[in-house]
């Protein structure tokens, strides 16, 4: 049997966020879309930025822009300084040994890349196995296919309930010798879907094949610890979890990466360099080719301490309550259908409003002002399992509130009224 982990994920004595407060830390909520005041719900895609954030990205273009790592003067050092901080910052945030585990990528897509580009190349032999599941993103499904192709390995999938619940005795059967890799997500981004990873994690460990996470989507609700989950590889992104796009993270093994032989060539991932032989750095600049995305890393330490300030605990107590608020709102609707109703999931509703066509229902709700995601989020083979184009998604952060649940409640009705 797999343990369910649903008590450590629901805090039961976390304390009660101030909405108001947090709200006006963040500038874009405070403006009207279409003559009516924003309702953001497109939280899966990407989070707003607070204040802090964006205020650090500004000081950094208007006080220490300067390359890093390489610079003698003081705005080089500065900015290598706060450019380490966030490194730092991120290796506490996921509990990882050592920074020099942390590797920064441009998002979740490109450390999961990476991993298939190094790992992979070096690790995955003809007649190896790699196993994803149905509810994966593209993203952790594209990058195996083409590394299947190229070695010759094959690629296995595990099934999902009509509930979009991973079938875990089917896993165990996918499971044997000839696994290589198990590239698996912890919450769906389509669904809310929470997985038993840790439970997934020493099954595959014990068959000696390595495992990633996809964390673009858990690390924003769930408490993450790379060390007692015990995964071999990490990946997540900062824009989802109120920091910069163009910034993702990619944790890994130290004896693992290591191991593992360069992404890219170029500057900063080298030690010396002749016609004849290159000799490479250390991790983690071994990973990280050429200039980095400077700003919107040293930023990204703001978003950490705004989600630390506030605390996970509470902002998974809040978060919870909403999605627990909108079932019971939305549910009220005739012709709502749910997609998607795991017993352990994060705050992201997927559902349909009377069979319409889910973009739609998007349109509608944009013309008053509610921004959701409409079509397949990225998950084509969830939707072909589940017989679906896509869906209406709404995804809920720390700064919703009720009343913008309210708002979404009203408009659906509204637009339910209008297609009977």
């Amino acid at each position: 049997m797999y343990k369910t982990d649903w008590e450590a994920i629901t805090p039961v004595d976390a304390p009660t966020v101030d909405i108001s407060q947090i709200r006006n830390r963040f500038p874009i909520l405070h403006q009207e879309v279409n003559g009516n005041p924003l309702v953001y719900l497109d939280n899966a895609a990407t989070t707003q930025k607070p204040d802090t954030v964006i205020r650090a990205l500004n000081t950094y273009y208007e006080t220490d822009n300067a390359n890093i790592h390489r610079g003698a003067h003081a705005l080089a050092a500065r900015s290598t300084e706060y450019y380490e901080a966030t490194r730092k910052s991120v290796q506490q945030f996921l509990h990882a040994q050592e920074a020099e585990e942390i590797i920064f990528t441009k998002g979740t897509t490109e450390s999961i890349n990476l991993v298939a580009s190094t790992y992979g190349r070096t690790s995955v032999n003809s007649g190896d196995e790699i196993i994803i599941s149905t509810m994966e993103h593209h993203s952790n499904i594209v990058p195996w296919q083409m590394l299947c192709e190229a070695k010759g390995a094959t690629l296995r999938v595990i099934p999902i309930q009509d509930s979009g619940e991973l079938l875990l005795e089917e896993f165990e059967k996918l499971l044997s010798k000839k696994t290589k890799l198990v590239s698996i997500v912890h919450v769906s981004n389509a669904l809310g879907t929470i997985n038993p990873v840790a439970e997934i994690i020493a099954r595959a460990h014990a068959v000696g094949a390595k495992v990633l996470i996809d964390g673009a989507q858990s690390t924003s609700h769930l408490d993450v610890d790379v060390q007692k989950l015990n995964c071999d590889f990490l990946a997540c992104s900062a824009h989802k979890l109120f920091g910069p796009t163009g910034v993702g993270i990619l944790y890994g093994k130290r004896e693992i990466l290591e191991a593992m032989p360069p992404y890219q060539g170029g500057g900063e991932m080298i030690k010396e360099v002749t016609f004849e032989k290159t000799t490479y750095n250390e991790i983690p600049f071994k990973f990280e080719a050429g200039t980095p995305n400077i700003g919107d890393v040293i930023a990204f330490k703001e978003a950490i301490q705004f989600i630390n300030d506030i605390g996970k605990p509470a902002i998974r107590k809040h978060e919870e309550e909403l999605l627990n608020y909108a079932i019971s709102q939305l549910s009220a609707i005739k012709g709502f259908i749910p997609v998607g109703t795991a017993k352990q999931r994060v705050s992201v509703l997927s559902f349909l409003i009377n069979r319409m066509h889910p973009f739609d229902v998007g349109m509608m709700l944009d013309a008053m002002g509610i921004a959701v995601r409409t079509g397949h989020h990225c998950t084509q083979p969830l939707m072909k399992r589940l017989g679906l184009e896509g869906t209406v998604r709404a995804s809920f952060s720390v700064y919703n509130t009720k009343s913008e649940i309210d708002r979404l409640a009203e408009s659906l009705e509204r637009i339910a009224k209008r297609k009977n």
